[in-house]
C-alpha cells in the first residue's frame, strides 16, 4: 500500500511524522500520525499504542497537545493516531453539526446509507490502518495497545474488547462509556447503524464488557468537573457493568480536572506506563 510523507520532524531523539494515503475501505485520502521512538532507528521493532481522538479532533490534537512523545522516548512505544472519519465524502449534512458525520466517526462501520459507503472506521482502524503501519514502519504487530479520549476512549475500549488478543493493554481518559444510553452515541448509533438497537450493542462498552470480558485491565482517567460527565458519558454504568461481569478495571475520578487536554497531558504518562507494563 503506497504512503505519502506530509512531514517529518526529530522528536526526543525519534521522528514525528503526520502521512496520508487511499484508504479503499473509507473511499478515499486518510491522514495519520505515528511517533518512532529513538528505539526503532535501524528497523528495531517496537511496541505499537494506538490512540483514537474524541469529536472534532484530527489526526493533530494529541500528537500537538498531549505531550506524550517524552515519554514514548523513554519507554520505546510507537504512537499511531488515526483521524476520526472520512473527510469530503460529499454526503448530505457530513458538516452540519460537530457530533456527526465529519470528525465524528465513532469508530464504528456504518450500515446505514449513504455513510455506509465509505465511514467503515472501525474496520479502517482494526485492519486496513494496522496492515499499513506494519508494511511501513518498524512496528511489533504482536504487541499492540490502544486508548482514546472521549468518542475515542469508547473507540479503545470496544475495539480491545472485540479484539483482546490482538490489542492487549487497554485505556481511556473520559470515555464515552455507555453510548446506547446517552445523546452523542444515540444520534451516531442512528444515524450510522439504524434504529435497531441490537445492533448498537455491539459497539457499547457496557454491553460488550456483559457479554464478553477481557483478561486485561481497563484503565481510565475521569475529570470530577468535565462539563460532560453526567449527561454523556455516564462512567457510572461502566463501573457497573464491570463489577458485574469481572472486568479488571481501575477508575480514577481526577478532582478539579476538566475535558480538555490539560488533563490528558497531565495523566498521560500514567496512560503510557500502563500501556508498557503489559507491552515491554
Amino acid at each position: 500500500m503506497d504512503l505519502s510523507v506530509v512531514s517529518q520532524q526529530r522528536c526526543f531523539e525519534g521522528t514525528q511524522g503526520f502521512y496520508s494515503h487511499d484508504s479503499a475501505l473509507c473511499g478515499g485520502a486518510m491522514n495519520f500520525a505515528v511517533y518512532q521512538p529513538p528505539q526503532a532507528k535501524g528497523g528495531a521493532k517496537v511496541p505499537l499504542i494506538t490512540y483514537l481522538s474524541g469529536l472534532t479532533c484530527t489526526e493533530e490534537n494529541f500528537t500537538v497537545k498531549a505531550g506524550a512523545q517524552r515519554v514514548a522516548a523513554e519507554l520505546g512505544l510507537m504512537l499511531l493516531m488515526p483521524d476520526t472519519s472520512p473527510r469530503n465524502c460529499g454526503f448530505p449534512g457530513e458538516d452540519d453539526a460537530y457530533d456527526f458525520g465529519s470528525g465524528a466517526g465513532f469508530y464504528v462501520d456504518a450500515t446505514e446509507a449513504p455513510w455506509s459507503s465509505r465511514y467503515k472506521m472501525y474496520s479502517y482502524i482494526t485492519q486496513e490502518l494496522p496492515a499499513l503501519i506494519a508494511e511501513h514502519f518498524p512496528a511489533d504487530m504482536g504487541h499492540q495497545g490502544i486508548f482514546g479520549h472521549s468518542m475515542g476512549g469508547h473507540g479503545a475500549i470496544t475495539i480491545h474488547l472485540k479484539n483482546p488478543g490482538v490489542y492487549r493493554s487497554v485505556s481511556a481518559f473520559a470515555p464515552v462509556c455507555a453510548p446506547s444510553e446517552c445523546p452523542w452515541g444515540q444520534k451516531a448509533f442512528t444515524g450510522y447503524l439504524g434504529a435497531d438497537r441490537e445492533a448498537w450493542a455491539d459497539y457499547d462498552s457496557c454491553a460488550l464488557i456483559r457479554k464478553q470480558p477481557s483478561d486485561a485491565q481497563i484503565f481510565i482517567d475521569q475529570g470530577a468537573e468535565d462539563p460532560f460527565l453526567a449527561e454523556q458519558l455516564k462512567p457510572d454504568l461502566l463501573v457497573a457493568a464491570c463489577e458485574e461481569a469481572g472486568q479488571h478495571f481501575e477508575f480514577r475520578m481526577q478532582p478539579d480536572y476538566d475535558h480538555s487536554y490539560y488533563f490528558i497531558q497531565t495523566f498521560v504518562e500514567d496512560h503510557l506506563r500502563h500501556h508498557a507494563k503489559v507491552l515491554c
